[in-house]
């Protein structure tokens, strides 16, 4: 097989892993455990198939309309920035265990999906990614000189036949990396889930940061929730997600709740997440003859072994999953 097509299909599953493990860090470092990831994937997904379905439906000549995917995009963002809120207002203003919250929500997320689509469309299956046919970038004759030239592989990777939501994600990703790091507003987000105490001592809202974190947290794994449907999985929004976001955790995790890990190690497991999808067109992986469902459950076997491995350079910050109190020390 093209090495390219590897290549680019390691992409597709890496954006999505990459962007949601970011949403964890935003989440975490402000202070509140987010294992909500994969319900608000679950209700970004979903989001964004309401809205495409009835566009499409309305005027099927929209199924190739770019800017309609970049405005479900934002919807997604919306959803799962709105269903954060729960979490954050559990962990914040009730002071709830935030474990059980996110587990609370990660089952609730794909029963209001199949529930709403019951009521609204009389079906849980809401969308095919298979059906919104956009955003595949390609070429014009007039640049065929540099396709053909020596650098001909790398314009053939990174813009031929990639999803332009690809360069949207990774463009936003560095931002907010950068942003997380190098803004006022980022280290006082920071601040809060290192030592929330001596922040507010120096009149930093520790409550209003750990929304933004959770609701930001939130935005990103709805649009991850909803690239993955779309250019990934080509599949419906009721639950499809399967576990991504907690592979996405285990990800942040496994990056030390580093942006420039935490990109690493999606590149990692998106290849072999992609292996799960290619088995049978790589020749010398459908040699060895294993069922498809043997590659599926490698990147959680191996996520499992890494934490193993990696569980004393835990680098979490120290606040995390500890309600603030006012006037604590």
């Amino acid at each position: 097989m093209d090495a390219i097509f590897i290549i680019q299909q390691t992409i597709l599953f890496t954006i999505p892993l990459m962007i949601v493990g970011l949403g964890g860090v935003f989440s975490e470092r402000s202070g509140i455990i987010n294992l909500a990831l994969d319900g608000e994937m679950v209700i970004g997904a979903f989001a964004g198939a309401i809205v495409a379905k009835l566009v499409i439906a309305s005027n099927p000549a929209l199924a190739n309309a770019q800017w309609l995917f970049l405005v479900c995009l934002l919807i997604s963002a919306a959803a799962g920035a709105l269903f954060s809120l729960l979490l954050s207002f559990a962990a914040i203003n009730l002071k709830a265990d935030q474990t059980i919250e996110g587990t609370a929500l990660n089952m609730i997320a794909p029963a209001i999906v199949c529930m709403i689509g019951l009521l609204s469309f009389n079906s849980e299956r809401i969308f095919s990614g298979a059906n919104f046919v956009i955003l595949k970038s390609s070429y014009s004759p007039s640049f065929q000189q540099a396709f053909d030239g020596p650098m001909g592989w790398f314009f053939d990777l990174f813009f031929n036949n990639i999803y332009i939501s690809t360069y949207i994600i990774v463009i936003l990703y560095v931002l907010l990396s950068v942003w997380l790091y190098k803004s006022k507003i980022g280290t006082h987000l920071r601040a809060c889930g290192e030592h929330p105490q001596a922040a507010a001592s120096v009149g930093i809202n520790v409550y209003r940061m750990r929304y933004l974190g959770a609701t930001i947290s939130g935005a990103l794994a709805g649009i991850g929730g909803f690239a993955y449907i779309t250019t990934c999985a080509a599949t419906t929004a009721e639950s499809s997600v399967g576990g991504l976001g907690f592979l996405a955790l285990a990800i942040m995790i496994f990056g030390n709740w580093n942006p420039l890990f935490i990109a690493l190690g999606a590149v990692f497991f998106g290849f072999l997440k992609c292996l799960g999808v290619l088995s049978s067109q790589i020749s010398w992986i459908s040699a060895a003859n294993l069922p498809s469902y043997f590659y599926n459950i490698i990147p959680y076997a191996v996520v499992i072994l890494v934490l193993i491995l990696t569980r004393s350079k835990s680098g979490c910050p120290k606040a995390e999953g500890i309600p603030y109190e006012k006037g604590e020390r």
